[in-house]
């Protein structure tokens, strides 16, 4: 049974609303110091200690960390054409909405011979890490290179844990979708020693280090990434999934059930969450959930999703009390199934990514919607975004005056610099404007 939280009868004070929302209880803190000692472990000793951690995380080690070419370009040829088919969709929409979020520059004239451009330039390296573990994550693949391509980003690498079922591969059907985008720089290692091999590369292998690590992972792989942070950027520190889902006695409880049951199989961590101003409606969609998990192969793992600390029934007064809670939790992906669903979005101001109206669950935009899915968990959509092309751009400004331009503000500037205190500031202004 999903745990219940009745706010009704009028909302908490926003401190005390943030520590009612479920979470679960572990979180990236409690795997820092472990990750610390893998990370540290690939700095010194480099391939031997991936080997090492893939036989010991992983379940044997790899013939080779950095994959063959010939080896992506077979599972290529392997695809299914069905199989295939999804993929290229898939990266056909993702191309298509990443293109879209790429800032155009622009100049500002601020006075005659006075120029402010802006410009985005792409990062140099990026490195990609693609989960394994539980599911096989081609989609993942697909959302982390597509918008680097498409911002410009030229040299990628792409890593993923070796598998036990393929003899310390990585699974053909991630090395096919890197294959089909054109990616021959892959790696079979993963986990924090992973994001360690990204940030200070590995010469023996040939592994450069990048610029920015981007993808999701285990709380492990999210505590390397605060580790390495200010060594390399980072998207964020993703965490196990999670949905939050706004519905009114409008919706129709078997969708709802299905989309809390979809997320909560990725993970037993996973977060699944209803807000909802019917109790009756919560009953309707709890009652919905057993005869829908039975046939899954991943009940076992969703049931625990479902009935941790992280998951609950919220029940509140108003369909605006909704939206407040769910600022409140920031959930990675939020669904709206309500009788104004945009009276609701209007509200929202919290989402990773939101899902409006009853024929759009999350599941599509984990492949086909054309969003991305990789997107901030655990309360970070508050003051986080989703990957996108833009979090491989950096903002230049780049600024052009002419001689007279300068003379026009060099009076202010010696007035700013002088009651700063900083003579020199001033003084590399003059020397200019005296000749």
């Amino acid at each position: 049974m999903m745990q219940r939280i009745d706010l009704r009868g009028g909302l908490p004070a926003r401190a005390e609303l943030l520590r009612l929302m479920p979470r679960a209880v572990g979180d990236v803190s409690h795997a820092v110091d472990a990750a610390r000692e893998l990370v540290e472990d690939v700095r010194h000793r480099g391939a031997d200690a991936l080997r090492d951690q893939a036989e010991r995380f992983d379940g044997g080690a790899p013939a080779n960390v950095r994959v063959p070419v010939a080896e992506i370009a077979a599972a290529v040829a392997g695809l299914t054409p069905e199989l295939r088919e999804a993929l290229d969709e898939a990266i056909r929409r993702v191309r298509a909405a990443s293109a879209a979020q790429v800032p155009a520059g622009s100049v500002t004239t601020l006075a005659d011979g006075a120029e402010v451009h802006q410009r985005w330039q792409p990062m140099r390296r990026v490195g990609l890490y693609v989960p394994g573990g539980k599911a096989v994550y081609p989609s993942s693949v697909v959302m982390n290179v597509v918008p680097a391509q498409v911002a410009g980003v030229r040299s990628i690498a792409l890593v993923s844990p070796p598998q036990r079922d393929h003899g310390g591969a990585v699974h053909p059907t991630i090395l096919a979708a890197a294959g089909l985008l054109g990616i021959d720089e892959v790696y079979a290692m993963g986990g924090a020693g992973a994001v360690g091999a990204l940030a200070y590369g590995v010469p023996a292998i040939d592994l450069e280090p990048v610029d920015l690590v981007t993808g999701p992972g285990n709380n492990y792989v999210a505590a390397a990434k605060r580790l390495v942070r200010g060594v390399v950027g980072i998207d964020a520190e993703a965490g196990a999934t999670e949905i939050l889902v706004i519905a009114d006695e409008t919706a129709d409880p078997g969708f709802v059930a299905a989309d809390l049951i979809s997320q909560a199989e990725h993970d037993e961590q996973a977060g699944s969450v209803l807000v909802t101003t019917s109790a009756t409606f919560a009953d309707a969609v709890e009652a919905a959930i057993p005869e829908r998990t039975a046939v899954l192969g991943t009940a076992a793992r969703l049931q625990t999703a479902l009935d941790g600390p992280q998951s609950a029934i919220v029940l509140v007064d108003s369909l605006t009390d909704a939206a407040t809670v769910s600022n409140a939790y920031g959930p990675e992906h939020l669904e709206i199934q309500t009788a104004d669903d945009d009276a609701v979005l209007a509200d929202i101001d919290a989402a990773g990514a939101v899902f409006v109206g009853p024929s759009t669950p999350v599941s599509l935009g984990d492949y086909l919607a054309g969003s991305n899915h990789v997107l901030p968990t655990g309360g970070q959509a508050r003051f986080g975004s989703g990957l996108s092309a833009s979090t491989f751009l950096r903002p230049q400004q780049v600024i052009r005056y002419s001689a007279s331009a300068l003379d026009g503000v060099a009076a202010h500037i010696v007035a700013l610099s002088t009651e700063e205190q900083l003579p020199a500031h001033g003084a590399a202004v003059t020397e200019r404007t005296n000749r």
